[in-house]
């Protein structure tokens, strides 16, 4: 079933979301859910808030984006592997690497773009969707998703990441987003 997208502005967005346990309800559903919004929505992943639900839960697929490669991006990310994971109660342990920036968006945040500098790997703990414990590092793009997706379960958005000028410059788009004042494809949450 496709989810409406939480648009920015939704207080969900900005709460620093919950552990969750096996017993969660209809959380099977749930996730099956996701992929169909992720997808129905063009997007590399999605993480729960984003559907109004404030746990820590978040899939990403950078298998598409890998595939999707042209052959400047093949120069520029040799050794990128794509990557299809649900990671539930994801905690960072540390970020490393040389920071870079790529130009990022937001399925909450319609039509806004930036180029954002992160770091280029994550350590990171989660459990997948049968709760089985992992403790892995990621780098390169999907390490970025990671990271963008993580933000949301902390109440973080990517323009967060942004100078107060660059801030101020696309207040409007984010008031008319928050308005409902956006046109996408998909369906979305406007706060109340």
């Amino acid at each position: 079933m496709i989810l409406p997208i939480v648009a920015y502005g939704h207080p969900v967005l900005r709460k620093e979301c919950e552990d969750i346990t096996p017993d969660y309800p209809g959380l099977s559903k749930l996730i099956a859910d996701m992929w169909d919004t992720m997808y129905e929505s063009n997007g590399v992943g999605i993480a729960a808030p984003q559907v109004n639900k404030p746990i820590r839960l978040f899939v990403i697929d950078t298998l598409q984006v890998v595939e999707g490669f042209d052959d400047q991006d093949k120069k520029d990310y040799p050794n990128e592997k794509g990557r299809k994971q649900v990671f539930i109660n994801a905690h960072k342990i540390d970020e490393t690497g040389k920071p870079w920036a790529y130009n990022e968006g937001c399925l909450s945040i319609p039509k806004v773009r930036e180029d954002i500098t992160r770091h280029e790997k994550v350590l990171i703990s989660y459990m997948d969707d049968q709760f089985q414990e992992h403790e892995e590092e990621f780098d390169g793009i999907t390490a970025r998703v990671i990271l963008h997706e993580y933000d949301h379960i902390e109440g973080k958005l990517f323009i967060d990441y942004l100078p107060q000028l660059k801030k101020r410059l696309i207040k409007k788009k984010l008031d008319d987003i928050t308005a409902g004042k956006v046109r996408v494809d998909y369906k979305m949450l406007f706060p109340k």
